[in-house]
């Protein structure tokens, strides 16, 4: 069957024509919607005289074999599927592989699906995947194991964070546990037409309701495709590597090391010429990851002792000494990269409205990145979607008013001052101290004390959903509204806060559901105002971050998600 172009690309080119819309909007959008990579720069190129696709780092003469060694941490790698840190995943990424891929230049476009179509309402998705692509065990890859995947995602039992960026494809189910009061408990579950298998190549996935964000929501971290036998052969891939990727786990030591080697078997990505980031050969031999636990000090050490040739994530306290080491690149990436200064609406005190209306006119934004984070980044609005999202609508700045809060206070019943302690694990980087520090003083000037609860990274994590008052580190997504739908819609696994608001639902479906550009940013002025009304976080800025490698490493780009993609990476 001949593929036909989304109704609304030939609109996107209108609009870019009139000047209505960015070049990046544009490649964004017409490749969610279908439209090849290669034919959406081309259109661009017709237009401004440089339509070839980006290459990942000019080289002229890339070199095969080598060991790329790189200092990130190293931990559990059981299932894909609720994975909570990227490093497992970067680890796990070069083993098994995603339907989508979106670049550092922040575009999706096709991996293990070859290409896909949307309804004209955007309600229903064909994804046609590749063919020839088999595991590592032999086995054919095929529809059965993507079906596989999403029924494993969208099982509560399973805990995956997914089910918050597939919302549209659950249903509300009573259930025979009951609750505390004795009201049965309702789950979401997969409805039973969300996946129709067309053939063996071939899904189409049908939502509730629209939404536009589909390809770029299957390549959120834990999204990578298992083998369809995976929770039956063990569930654990650390112990049963079986993967469609270029690479095979050869080693792992969890907080030690972990080696990727080439497999023997030919890649099938190598037959792919129209994709700079994964197309083609695959360069390096081997990938070692090497532990050097989470401060940026010892890693550094290592890059200027030739231990190591890159490093995952050097902390901005730490950008000056990375770049007096010789022969060292820091690469810098603008992200959505946060952190959420968050209340839980359901504990005392922050279940008091006014409480948290206190807490939010007793900040200020624009000092905590100043202060917390060297100004290297931008003040964020309390409401989690960053300038640098697409469908982002410039609310007013938040102004400090010390006067509010202690109306507010006084008015909750805390006239004589309010204490109250946050969880902080610096988790990555000592930032998220020094901000709350500042927080500290801002919230002093209201008669409310700040204490601070600092924990071990790993003891963050294991509470981070229990704590009435954290600060929790949210990496970097392409839409505001993937990060939106991951951690605020009702009842979703990674809802840290106990946020349940069925108008801000509403708003984020709809904002979901718009092609028109200008349309969804209007949009997106409900869902973030809403947001910001409820005062459920400190959102004060969002960050820009740095990684560094030794100069002899070529194609290498800094993923704003800090996902490593290293098939085009090579040692010279």
């Amino acid at each position: 069957m001949e593929k036909r172009d989304h109704w609304y690309i030939p609109v996107l080119k209108e609009q870019l024509l009139k000047g209505r819309i960015e070049r990046r909007e544009f490649l964004r959008t017409a490749t969610l919607l279908g439209l090849s990579a290669g034919a959406a720069y081309g259109f661009v190129g017709m237009l401004t005289g440089d339509g070839l696709l980006p290459r990942a780092q000019a080289q002229s003469e890339p070199k095969r074999g080598g060991n790329f060694r790189v200092a990130m941490p190293v931990q559990e790698m059981v299932d894909p599927a609720t994975f909570d840190w990227v490093p497992k995943s970067n680890v796990a990424r070069h083993i098994v592989e995603y339907l989508t891929m979106t670049g550092p230049d922040n575009i999706t476009r096709p991996y293990l699906a070859e290409g896909w179509e949307a309804s004209d309402d955007l309600t229903s998705w064909t994804f046609h995947l590749r063919k020839e692509v088999f595991w590592s065990n032999g086995d054919p890859f095929t529809a059965d194991d993507v079906i596989y995947n999403f029924t494993r995602w969208l099982d509560p039992a399973v805990g995956s964070s997914n089910a918050g960026l597939f919302d549209a494809m659950l249903e509300e189910v009573s259930t025979d546990r009951r609750d505390e009061q004795g009201n049965r408990v309702v789950e979401k579950r997969m409805t039973s037409r969300a996946i129709e298998k067309v053939d063996n190549h071939t899904l189409r996935f049908r939502l509730n309701a629209p939404v536009l964000s589909v390809p770029e929501n299957l390549y959120n971290y834990p999204t990578a495709i298992v083998h369809r036998r995976f929770a039956e052969e063990g569930g654990d891939l650390s112990k049963n590597p079986i993967g469609t990727g270029p690479y095979e786990l050869a080693e792992f030591e969890i907080g030690k090391k972990a080696v990727l080697k080439r497999r023997d078997a030919p890649y099938w990505g190598s037959r792919v010429t129209d994709d700079p980031y994964f197309g083609g050969e695959v360069y390096l031999d081997q990938i070692t990851y090497i532990d050097k636990g989470l401060e940026s000090e010892a890693s550094l050490a290592a890059l200027a002792a030739g231990e190591v040739d890159g490093i995952y994530e050097v902390y901005q306290e730490s950008l000056a000494a990375a770049e007096q080491i010789s022969g060292a690149l820091v690469s810098e990436a603008q992200t959505a990269q946060t952190g959420a200064i968050r209340m839980q609406v359901t504990q005392k005190p922050f279940n008091d409205p006014k409480v948290r209306a206190a807490i939010v006119a007793a900040s200020d934004n624009a000092v905590l990145l100043e202060q917390g984070y060297a100004d290297r980044g931008v003040e964020g609005g309390n409401h989690h979607v960053a300038p640098i999202h697409p469908e982002y609508y410039a609310l007013p700045r938040l102004r400090r008013d010390l006067g509010k809060a202690r109306e507010l206070l006084a008015e909750a019943g805390h006239g004589d001052g309010l204490r109250v302690t946050c969880n902080v694990g610096n988790t990555n980087g000592p930032w998220q101290e020094a901000t709350l520090r500042v927080l500290a003083g801002q919230l002093a000037g209201a008669g409310i004390t700040l204490e601070l609860n600092v924990m071990s990274a790993a003891e963050y994590w294991q509470t981070w959903k229990q704590a009435p008052l954290g600060l929790t580190a949210w990496t970097h997504r392409p839409l505001g509204t993937m990060a939106l739908s991951l951690a605020y819609r009702t009842g979703v696994p990674w809802n840290e806060t106990n946020y349940a608001n069925p108008k801000f639902d509403a708003a984020l479906d709809k904002a979901e559901s718009l092609l028109d550009v200008g349309e969804r940013t209007a949009a997106m002025k409900d869902v973030e105002q809403i947001l910001r009304d409820d005062h459920i976080m400190i959102q004060p800025f969002f960050q820009s971050i740095y990684s560094a490698t030794d100069n002899k490493v070529r194609g290498y780009r800094t993923h704003p998600t800090l996902y490593h993609q290293f098939q085009k990476v090579w040692i010279k």
